[in-house]
């Protein structure tokens, strides 16, 4: 029987949106299970930060929507360490936005974002995935499944991440390259607040999820984490093209 104890000794893992909430947090497990750890993000002050708490991550400061970027990130990885072996499309962003507040621009941001962004970083990283039978996890959201009143657009990125995992699962099986997501249910991350809402608005709106959450908190960014290395685990070798909820519960009510 093949070790459970997670190693990823001398691999090579690009986490993008590494500079806080969940990519940080899976940038850092990563590198405390012996990964070479490329943290990508826009912000170079807070890559930096992550990448101080552990020598084994790198910081790379890059918008994923700006021309050539994803062929940058995947070079810089293969160029330093020789290979890659896992890439986690984390990065992200949340707009809620109604219907009728909808503009070409803002839907258009988020797709570039969510969807666009990973699609072409995972085209650039596949030579080097196929080389050495790498995985794929993407992060999806609750609301790639659940109808978002008020957020719409956000919660189509995410089934869009959804269907991408399962079809790029049934495309690169042949490969050996496992394609999988997780869904987390609300985190606690800096989205929210980055989405512009008030303090009294953005606690307003916690509350809220905590107390339709079955087990009665938002989660933690380490425990997302937990299951983005559990999906990446090269013992983990027959699963693929799956969406794991780690939600609190959230999926079942």
């Amino acid at each position: 029987m093949p070790s459970t104890d997670l190693s990823f000794a001398d691999r090579v893992v690009i986490v993008t949106g590494a500079g806080s909430g969940i990519g940080r947090a899976t940038a850092l497990a990563f590198a405390e299970h012996g990964a070479h750890v490329l943290g990508v993000g826009r912000r170079a002050q807070a890559l930096e930060e992550t990448a101080r708490q552990h020598p084994g991550v790198v910081p790379l400061a890059i918008d994923v929507r700006a021309p050539h970027a994803a062929d940058t990130v995947a070079a810089a990885a293969a160029d330093r360490w020789g290979r890659i072996d896992v890439l986690v499309n984390n990065a992200g962003i949340t707009a809620l936005m109604p219907l009728a507040q909808a503009t070409a621009e803002s839907i258009t941001d988020l797709f570039e974002v969510n969807v666009t962004a990973p699609s072409l970083l995972a085209r650039a990283a596949l030579p080097h995935l196929r080389e050495h039978r790498g995985s794929i996890v993407n992060v999806s959201s609750t609301y790639g499944r659940r109808p978002l009143a008020g957020a719409s657009h956000y919660a189509a990125t995410k089934a869009a991440v959804e269907q991408l995992t399962r079809s790029w699962a049934l495309e690169l099986a042949a490969d050996g390259i496992r394609v999988n997501a997780v869904a987390p249910g609300p985190t606690e991350s800096e989205a929210l607040g980055a989405a512009g809402l008030s303090p009294e608005m953005l606690a307003r709106i916690k509350q809220q999820e905590a107390d339709t959450i079955p087990l009665g908190r938002r989660g933690e960014p380490h425990e997302v984490a937990t299951w983005i290395l559990r999906l990446a685990d090269p013992n983990a070798v027959w699963l693929t093209g799956q969406i794991l909820a780690v939600d609190g519960g959230l999926e079942l009510v």
